[in-house]
């Protein structure tokens, strides 16, 4: 195990997901220092509880760091989107995020860098755009949530450094393609909708790499975390059936996905056409591990 790098310690909120776990391995495995914020009462010098009796965060935890990464919200992947689950998946993102910025604001020109998660689901459907960091806002539920979610990282001030992370669905067997490969397995798998609506994708490897870069360098404002190359949902679902060798033919009607999960669920997520291009980080020169959907869903499903 390499030694921690005593002038470098990284701040991770909601490390216990997939995004959070493997940045947090990613960055001990280079030496660096990680303090994670928890809801369980702290095992170890490493972790701090938080948000148990009060909405706040003591601005000492974070002082001293060079970034705080904050990752909370509840599952987005997890249906029906009952009115009761859509205000979960809210208030699971903004109190997160204001006690944070709150603290970062606090400390004032001491402050780490604030990388903050959204979603690329912020652009909404916009058939035939390319979408990037400079596009406007959606229409959809998940625009709505993801506006509401940047404008409470926006509450760190102007004295801190703030990337708004807008991430892709997370090509891997515990991101989107979970539900997938269930489906594909049984041999029910086929185009959602259209199936020729783009949407958005991105590997665990390059989400974490990109967050590590934005970490490094000096890029504030919004961050398309998307893959580099154009995918359909028909793209994503039939390179998985091929990886699988199973077949790709059913296909999956709109109204009864819609009675099924929800219309905003749908809307959202699955229906919702968004060529989002990650323009911020190709300008900083980032390259991609995985530059097609193809290349993330063998990744992701690597040969036996």
């Amino acid at each position: 195990m390499p030694e921690a790098r005593p002038d470098s310690r990284v701040v991770v909120a909601g490390a216990s997901g997939l995004v959070g776990t493997a940045l947090v391995d990613s960055l001990r495995a280079d030496g660096i220092a990680v303090t994670t914020l928890v809801r369980r009462p702290a095992t170890g010098a490493d972790e701090v509880q938080w948000l148990t009796d009060t909405d706040s965060l003591d601005p000492d935890v974070l002082a001293g760091a060079s970034a705080v990464v904050s990752l909370n919200g509840a599952s987005i992947g997890r249906f029906p989107w009952t009115s009761s689950y859509r205000n979960t998946l809210l208030w699971s993102r903004i109190a997160p995020t204001r006690a944070i910025a709150q603290a970062i604001r606090a400390l004032g020109t001491d402050a780490p860098a604030f990388l903050s998660a959204s979603a690329v689901g912020f652009y909404g459907s916009a058939p035939g755009v390319v979408l990037t960091e400079r596009a406007g806002r959606g229409e959809t539920f998940l625009a709505d949530l993801c506006g509401e979610w940047e404008t409470a990282a926006l509450g760190a001030g102007d004295a801190a450094r703030v990337a708004r992370l807008r991430t892709a669905p997370i090509v891997h067997r515990e991101g989107v393609l979970k539900p997938m490969i269930v489906l594909t397995k049984a041999g029910v798998s086929g185009k959602i909708g259209r199936g020729t609506q783009a949407w958005p994708w991105i590997s665990l490897d390059d989400e974490v790499r990109a967050i590590r870069h934005v970490i490094d360098s000096e890029i504030s404002g919004a961050v398309n975390l998307s893959g580099p190359t154009r995918a359909t949902a028909n793209d994503l679902g039939f390179a998985l059936a091929v990886r699988m060798n199973r077949p790709f033919v059913l296909p999956a009607p709109v109204w009864a996905m819609k009675a099924a999960l929800g219309s905003d669920a749908v809307e959202s997520l699955l229906t919702s056409d968004a060529h989002v291009v990650p323009e911020v980080l190709s300008e900083s020169g980032f390259t991609f591990t995985h530059a097609t959907v193809d290349e993330a869903v063998a990744a992701a499903l690597p040969a036996a």
